[in-house]
């Protein structure tokens, strides 16, 4: 898939975006702590978000999982709070594929039209849809009540009386009944709460495996235990039960991988896949993120998103996969667009934000990625990770700004932000289940920062102090000029250890690097440090200005974030130099001008 300028991506949790109310009891219910809704997401609040330098919006929470809001009266079956995380229930614990969140919806048994509606408004303010697809596991109480016609519940025609069956949707463990794990760390469904169903029991005969891969019929604590295992047709020794790609298909396109599946007997949870990924595109969803896709084998992958991409060939597919040795395997064999750059860049930035790291890594890191970069989806926070803000990451959300630049210009891969990021959110809400530092997927909580730019739903920055104006205003600046750039889809070359050895006064708290296409020659330099300022006279090296095509001469420079420098570009016998002087935590996006 080839997009001709840079995407961004805007993470947004659908079930707290809209909540005004400002109470964050831990545990609260829907009433104490309140709820957003589709409808929230106003022209207005879309515009909004378009206009911050979005393209894309990923709803996270939309599919309907498991909850503990009683919905009798809409047909809905109750959760039992014994297999659920949190008051508000984990959107990987997906209990219906074929409808959404029923907290979301003004009216819940009008739900899926309002989500419609939702895709509309979406599309109408230019921002394509992206929903979850969690493949490796779905809510024990799975119960699809909207099925299309002739569509079966995963398990309907399991045989459980077998530990595994090529076309069985789980593995079971016959013979031994569920058991809900032994609480730990002073943790009780519910916060402790007496309700009917918290009894420390959930009936399910015979025990299926867990989530996470379990085989106990009473998984532990810390297992995924209000999941079950998606079974793949890989046998319980790890053999696969289904046709091998052949040698050489990762490198052909995905209409080869899909002439190679078609008329392939295929296990039935392949089917299953496929088919609600269909339903969503007939729906109007513009694109996927795979949740924990490493642990779903790779020809699946090959097979599910070749028949997207002939459904939808501009379809998005993103996938989180944390392994740096499976990378290649499902970008190419698995025909994944992007993955979560996690492991090494996001954690090397992350080392350095905190005050230990150096920037010397991120071009070693860079490197390592060359022949993938543009499938390695670059991100600061997500629903996983710390904020930025928190006292138990960075502790300032100021210390995130030369990381979202460098983040956001290092490569020509999508850039994705967190709701809540570009205002600084700290998550610092005790909710319950989920704990301070990461804003709560598990929990009805507000979200103090992100509320005071909402305002009440006016979603126009009104409460925000002007350090939060400040720090939206700066995100703004940045991705729109990524979107726009043609130089940050094309090549990279690191100056950093060049300017390390030539310059006075460069150093590993600094980092610097060229992009550039035939219209436009940039230069990115950051400064890492939360004290010190710097000024040196920063070298471009002979061979990247012979690649630029720049003589010797003086030449204008423009900071694209800020504006116009007093400096200028001065080459001298085929080498460069520019003048800077960089504050504490300042970056310049450099453009020069023949």
């Amino acid at each position: 898939m080839s997009i001709e300028k840079k995407a961004v991506v805007y993470q947004v949790f659908t079930r707290l975006f809209g909540n005004t109310n400002t109470t964050n009891k831990p545990w609260g219910t829907i009433e104490e702590n309140g709820v957003g809704k589709f409808a929230d997401f106003t022209e207005k609040a879309l515009t909004e978000i378009k206009d911050l330098g979005v393209t894309h919006i990923w709803y996270t929470g939309v599919p309907h999982h498991a909850v503990i809001n009683d919905y009798t009266s809409h047909g809905i079956s109750n959760d039992d709070p014994d297999v659920v995380k949190g008051r508000a229930g984990s959107p990987y614990a997906v209990k219906d594929y074929y409808n959404v969140n029923p907290d979301l919806a003004i009216d819940p048994s009008n739900r899926l039209e309002e989500f419609k509606a939702l895709i509309n408004r979406s599309h109408d303010a230019g921002l394509e849809v992206i929903i979850d697809i969690v493949p490796n596991h779905v809510a024990r109480n799975y119960q699809g009540l909207t099925n299309p016609e002739g569509v079966k519940d995963f398990g309907e025609n399991d045989d459980t009386s077998v530990a595994y069956a090529r076309d069985n949707n789980f593995y079971y463990i016959p013979g031994e009944d569920f058991k809900t794990p032994n609480w730990e760390n002073n943790y009780l469904p519910l916060g402790g709460e007496p309700q009917d169903m918290a009894d420390g029991k959930f009936e399910e005969k015979p025990a299926k495996w867990t989530g996470n891969g379990s085989r106990l019929a009473q998984p532990h604590f810390n297992d995924w235990y209000e999941t079950v295992k998606v079974n793949y047709g890989v046998r319980p020794d790890g053999s696969k039960d289904f046709d091998e790609l052949p040698s050489g298909i990762e490198q052909e396109d995905y209409k080869a991988h899909y002439s190679f599946w078609k008329g392939k007997n295929v296990p039935d949870s392949w089917v299953k896949f496929k088919d609600i990924t269909a339903y969503w595109l007939d729906l109007g969803v513009d694109g996927f993120r795979y949740d924990m896709a490493e642990m779903v084998p790779v020809e699946f992958w090959s097979y599910l998103n070749s028949n997207i991409k002939i459904k939808n060939p501009d379809a998005f597919l993103l996938a989180e996969v944390y392994n740096p040795n499976l990378y290649r395997d499902y970008i190419h064999k698995g025909k994944m667009d992007y993955l979560y750059d996690k492991v090494e860049l996001y954690d090397s930035i992350k080392h350095i934000m905190k005050g230990y790291g150096w920037t010397d890594h991120i071009p070693v890191v860079q490197k390592g990625m060359a022949d993938i970069e543009h499938h390695m989806l670059h991100f600061l926070e997500n629903h996983d990770e710390q904020r930025i803000a928190s006292p138990d990451f960075a502790g300032s959300a100021e210390l995130g700004k030369p990381a979202m630049v460098v983040s956001a210009t290092l490569s020509t891969s999508p850039t994705m932000i967190y709701f809540g990021q570009e205002v600084g959110e700290p998550g610092a809400e005790d909710a319950g289940f989920g704990k301070p530092t990461r804003t709560s997927i598990f929990d009805y909580i507000g979200v103090p920062h992100h509320q005071r730019w909402s305002n009440d739903k006016n979603f126009d920055g009104g409460q925000l102090s002007e350090a939060e104006k400040e720090h939206r205003d700066f995100y703004k600046r940045l991705l729109n000029f990524t979107i726009g750039s043609d130089a940050l889809m094309g090549e990279y070359q690191e100056i950093h250890f060049y300017n390390k050895e030539n310059t006075e006064g460069y150093d590993h708290r600094v980092l610097s690097y060229a992009r550039w296409s035939t219209n436009e020659k940039l230069v990115v330099v950051s400064n890492f440090d939360a004290q010190k300022s710097y000024a040196f006279d920063l070298k471009l090296p002979e061979d990247l200005l012979q690649k630029w095509e720049i003589t010797d001469g003086t030449y204008k420079v423009k900071d694209e974030l800020y504006g116009e420098l007093g400096s200028t570009l001065q080459i001298i016998n085929g080498t460069g130099s520019v003048a800077l002087q960089l504050a504490p935590l300042q970056s310049y996006i450099l453009s020069i001008k023949k």
